[in-house]
């Protein structure tokens, strides 16, 4: 059983959900600690003094983690684990994509676009980014109404139900984990930013162009664009309505 964990998180609705989990399942004998990423931009100081968070950079102050937790999660952390780190000590990521199937960002954009399986995982992190042995994972089905939003917000709470019904297996440290039978695809930010723009030229399916702009709609976000005539960028956002 571990003894001392870390969560680092950039979501503030999983932390505090989270949180809510641990309180509810009682562990008597394992101390929890929740960090943010030292560069995020949107954890406010009441969100920090409400769910008492502190910082953390995981490149710089892995000896300090190394020293002071035997399990480490991130969920949703906005961090590149260094080699030392997950060699040392045992790191899990919870992720929001049906692993090994588009990997790394925006899971849900991509299976959009590229019809692959989309749903939640928790795997052990090794030395690749969205790659180790998977612990458990669950598939959502995308439905023809999703954007990036509404698909997102569903791996969310899916994301969660993994959390409930395997932190305990997690802290116990009795779970089997398997590595996956294949590679899968890997998508970077820059995969997502050649999406964005729209080529007003081009001749498409209007499935296709369809497809897209769901994939790349997600609240307020500026994402798929055109250029006007002054090379001015236009943002589009589709809304669909069942």
């Amino acid at each position: 059983m571990y003894k001392s964990v870390l969560i680092i998180s950039d979501n503030i609705f999983l932390i505090t959900n989270f949180k809510k989990i641990i309180s509810d399942l009682d562990f008597k004998y394992t101390s929890f600690a929740f960090s943010y990423s030292y560069n995020n931009k949107f954890i406010t100081e009441n969100d920090i003094k409400s769910l008492g968070l502190t910082y953390v950079n995981v490149k710089a102050d892995h000896i300090e983690l190394l020293r002071d937790y035997d399990l480490i999660i991130s969920s949703h952390c906005k961090q590149i684990f260094p080699e030392m780190l997950v060699n040392s000590v045992k790191c899990i990521n919870i992720h929001h994509g049906f692993n090994p199937y588009n990997r790394g960002w925006y899971p849900q954009v991509f299976s959009i676009i590229n019809g692959l399986k989309v749903g939640a995982t928790i795997h052990e992190i090794d030395i690749e980014i969205d790659h180790g042995p998977i612990i458990c994972k669950k598939e959502l089905e995308i439905f023809e109404w999703d954007t990036s939003l509404t698909l997102y917000e569903r791996t969310l709470r899916l994301e969660l139900e993994l959390i409930r019904e395997n932190i305990t297996s997690i802290i116990e440290n009795n779970y089997i984990a398997q590595i996956p039978s294949i590679e899968g695809n890997y998508n970077s930010i820059s995969d997502l930013d050649k999406l964005c723009e729209i080529d007003l030229d081009k001749i498409d399916t209007v499935g296709n162009v369809i497809r897209k702009l769901r994939a790349l709609t997600h609240g307020s976000y500026d994402n798929a664009y055109f250029r006007d005539k002054n090379g001015e960028k236009i943002y589009i956002q589709v809304l669909l309505k069942k």
